[in-house]
């Protein structure tokens, strides 16, 4: 198998120093306020994204080891595939999240409703566009959590993934 590597980009920090307790979703850490510090060689590459109102974290997962193919969600008490969830015990560590943007200081980024562990290894920021990343309700099936996330604002996370 190929082995990719990554460079981590900065540090994400949170008040959520321990996954116990922790919001599943950013629907559940509103109002919830983060830094994002960027190293200091990535500092240009944030001019322009203070016009964006939400932008996309990419990071690793780092406290999770190994992965599942089966797992059973937070919102859920059955097993499910890896792929239909959002769990972090991923073939690949990778984890993603849409928050708020609120300003820009040098490297430094100030976010709102972030459901990340504090010192989550940044990889990557996207903007957040609704025109490309929304799709209308429609066109949109989620599968086994059409009766479960409205859960997702109140569940909070446990300690299942890293204890495995």
């Amino acid at each position: 198998m190929k082995t990719i590597e990554f460079k981590t980009i900065g540090t994400i920090h949170t008040p959520f120093k321990d996954l116990e307790g922790m919001p599943i979703q950013p629907i559940g850490a509103r109002g919830v306020k983060g830094q994002i510090e960027l190293e200091k060689e990535y500092e240009d590459g944030l001019k322009d994204l203070d016009g964006f109102s939400h932008i996309i974290l990419i990071y690793h997962l780092h406290l999770c080891n190994g992965h599942l193919l089966e797992v059973k969600p937070f919102l859920d008490t059955e097993k499910r595939g890896i792929f239909a969830t959002r769990s972090p015990k991923r073939p690949n560590q990778i984890g993603i999240s849409v928050v708020r943007l609120e300003n820009i200081e040098g490297s430094t980024l100030h976010v709102q409703d972030v459901d990340v562990v504090d010192g989550t290894p940044l990889l990557d920021i996207k903007p957040y566009i609704p025109h490309f990343d929304k799709h209308e309700a429609d066109e949109v099936s989620i599968g086994w959590f059409e009766d479960k996330h409205q859960e997702a604002s109140d569940k909070r996370s446990d300690r299942r993934f890293i204890d495995d």
